[in-house]
């Protein structure tokens, strides 16, 4: 890779890592596979970006190889699982006691209700909550604009009703 490109993806990840992060971690049920995740998001950047054409906006391009990896990374591990025997009874975890408990709480129910979303709508919801337009998320969806409003009130119902459960 060329000293311009090397540029350009660096430049890309410092404006878009957070953002790729947030999806990739709400792909994940830890945080170590979102940390793995995200390594290939930006593995697929970086041999994408060559053959990147300015026929679409650089952030709706970051987003769209960021879910296509997500969305492939869980149907690997789908496959796989089937075939192994996890052992979940051998897990620690130190976390420190935050100060805004009542907000961690609810940000970590948002979570969880958002991980047991289908991929599609796991997706537009993601968009969404990164305050993309319609516009942005049906271009990288590959859905309309009017599919994507109706998708986000009826996922932010799902969302509201798992919430209160």
């Amino acid at each position: 890779m060329n000293k311009e490109l090397q540029d350009q993806l660096l430049q890309i990840l410092a404006s878009n890592k957070d953002r790729i992060f947030r999806i990739c971690r709400s792909h994940c049920s830890e945080t170590e596979e979102a940390k793995d995740l995200f390594q290939d998001v930006v593995f697929n950047l970086w041999k994408s970006l060559p053959s990147f054409n300015n026929e679409s906006n650089i952030n709706t391009w970051v987003y769209r190889i960021t879910l296509n990896v997500c969305i492939r990374s869980k149907q690997r591990s789908i496959r796989k699982e089937s075939k192994l025997i996890r052992l979940d009874s051998i897990y620690y975890e130190n976390i420190a006691e935050p100060a805004h408990h009542d907000a961690l709480e609810k940000l970590q129910k948002l979570n969880q209700c958002i991980y047991k979303l289908e991929e599609t709508d796991k997706s537009i919801i993601l968009l969404h909550l990164e305050e993309l337009p319609y516009k942005e998320i049906a271009q990288i969806t590959g859905l309309t604009e009017n599919h994507v409003a109706v998708k986000i009130k009826r996922i932010k119902e799902k969302l509201f009703t798992c919430i209160s459960t």
